[in-house]
């Protein structure tokens, strides 16, 4: 019987923290601990780093997902490890998983098997408390929003449009639509409101955008958190929330520093939701990481589509970055999804459905090119699938000018990914990537979402009722115009009909909302139905984790 990731996991030999440092030149001294294995990098020596020149950054993204996920943070750490293995200085930069999926439906988000960063446990639980510390800076600025309403009111905030909510970071469905102030005058005024997940917070964008504790604190006093009647915005500032929500968040914004299963550094750092907001790693962590090593791996939640998106329209756009290679990762069961195969049927060999299923892949892998990155496609190998399948791929993708590469990682650490290594160090190496974002800061609002949807989506056009056309006017004439856009959709599909599978064409886009992220310096456009506060699933998770007699965790992924 296979080894579970935890057993796997538990059965590494870690290095001491300060020694995964010295890898990287980080003098122990700049180096805050978190027991053994797990650190926090200075913000004394990241200022040093400021002149050193930066390798080169590869993103790994993926083919439109199953609900299982198709291994992007697998790949990235092996992927990593291999660019070492071969006599490389890499190091990768992935997020922080959420207590949410944990607990709910996918397990743990450090990688798997033989591809995984360590300490699995305490990454992927309550780490260096970052999360709640995210958590308890957003919920400051709702405790003074209420506080300010039940002292008079001074801003004049309409209680019908103060737009923060709360947050916590678990799936929790009964808190999407809560009231507040119940219990007479003593509690304040009821109003309607809700919680989010933590990782949907605009704190928890900022936070990963910024670039020190000054961008930090100017960026929260920029977030409009209400209006008045009279629909004049309200911003953070205000209220006096920067000041105190910094402090919350100081120690926070330092990178993590810890390690993968073959001793490799590793950052994991923010974990920004990829559906209303950008799903990357920090810009902090990024930056570092460039400046430390000569490749960086790094991923974007979900398919290419979203992810890779707006790593490219959002991430680089925003923090002047300039990708070198995108690693498209594809597994054959999602391809036979795509291909019209059962959930039930895919562990039988299909070809014919593989071959459907790669106008998915190839739809991928036009867009990235869009962006003038290259292209690789790494197949994510699993035990069951067969040479004719992984054949059927190559043969999907030919004429493109893309290699289609094994990669068992997985199963086999680095040797499973030395391949892709060696290839991804010639792509990056050959700066072929013309990198340019899909639009220009100076394009209308409704343009950028019509423009994303038409190109990378293979949608005919963008459709909204007047309410939320008015709603693109006015940011246009509020000064947001230049802003990109954050195309929040389902993952599950190129449309937002998350059963509408392969590479769908002449659908139309319907914009429901249009929601203001002043502070993180974009506006979301909701497409579709976006479940901001997950719920957790029949069977969540969580039944199967606890403690055994020995006091050791069981379950974890």
């Amino acid at each position: 019987m296979a080894k579970s990731d935890i057993e796997i996991a538990r059965e590494s030999k870690m290095q001491p923290i300060a020694e995964i440092g010295e890898k990287l030149g980080i003098p122990v001294e700049h180096l805050h601990h978190f027991g053994p294995t797990k650190a926090k990098v200075s913000f004394e020596f990241i200022r040093s780093l400021e002149d050193r020149p930066e390798g080169k950054l590869i993103l790994v993204t993926a083919i439109t997902p199953t609900p299982a996920g198709e291994g992007k943070t697998t790949t990235t750490v092996g992927l990593g490890d291999a660019l070492n293995a071969i006599g490389k200085k890499a190091t990768i930069c992935i997020r922080e998983p959420s207590l949410g999926p944990c607990f709910g439906m996918k397990g743990g988000a450090a990688g798997g098997g033989y591809a995984q960063v360590v300490p699995m446990e305490d990454i992927n639980l309550h780490f260096t408390g970052d999360f709640h510390a995210i958590g308890v800076a957003h919920n400051l600025m709702s405790a003074l929003i209420d506080n300010h309403i039940y002292w008079g009111n001074e801003l004049g905030f309409d209680e019908r449009r103060v737009t923060w909510r709360r947050v916590v970071d678990m799936n929790d469905r009964a808190l999407r639509d809560i009231v507040t102030s119940l219990g007479g005058v003593a509690n304040g005024f009821p109003r309607e409101s809700g919680f989010d997940i933590t990782v949907a917070s605009e704190i928890m964008a900022i936070f990963c955008l910024a670039t020190d504790l000054a961008d930090l604190e100017e960026r929260i006093g920029r977030i409009v958190v209400g209006y008045t009647r009279k629909r004049e915005p309200i911003h953070a500032i205000d209220i006096k929330a920067p000041g105190p929500m910094t402090v919350l968040l100081k120690e926070a914004l330092q990178p993590n520093l810890v390690q993968t299963l073959e001793n490799n550094p590793a950052f994991i750092h923010g974990g920004p939701f990829a559906n209303i907001a950008h799903g990357c790693n920090s810009v902090m962590a990024t930056r570092t990481a460039l400046r430390l090593a000569d490749y960086v791996v790094t991923e974007a939640g979900f398919g290419a589509d979203l992810g890779a998106e707006k790593f490219f329209d959002i991430k680089c756009r925003l923090a002047g970055l300039n990708p070198s290679a995108t690693v498209v990762v594809a597994t054959v069961r999602a391809l036979k999804m795509h291909g019209g195969v059962g959930k039930d049927e895919l562990g039988d060999e299909n070809v014919e459905a593989v071959t459907k299923g790669c106008e998915n892949l190839r739809r991928h892998l036009h867009n990235v090119k869009s962006f003038g990155v290259p292209a690789v496609v790494a197949v994510n190998r699993f035990s069951a699938d067969t040479d004719a399948e992984v054949a059927a791929v190559r043969e999907g993708v030919e004429g493109l000018g893309v290699e289609v590469i094994d990669c068992t990682h997985w199963a086999d650490g680095s040797k499973g990914t030395e391949k892709l290594a060696e290839y991804v160090v010639k792509m990056a190496d050959s700066d072929a990537s013309q990198f340019a974002p899909l639009y220009e800061d100076a394009m209308p609002l409704w343009d950028k979402a019509k423009t994303v949807a038409t190109k990378l989506y293979g949608a005919d056009d963008v459709i909204a009722d007047k309410k939320v056309r008015n709603q693109f006017a006015d940011l246009q004439d509020a000064g947001y115009g230049h802003l990109p856009v954050c195309m929040a959709k389902t993952q599950y599909s190129f449309s937002t009909d998350p059963n509408l599978k392969g590479a769908p064409s002449g659908h139309v886009v319907p914009i429901r909302e249009v929601r203001l992220s002043a502070g993180a310096g974009f506006i979301v456009v909701v497409c579709g139905e976006i479940m901001t506060m997950p719920g957790l699933p029949r069977v969540p998770s969580a039944h199967a984790i606890h403690l055994n007699k020995d006091g050791v965790i069981e379950g974890l992924f």
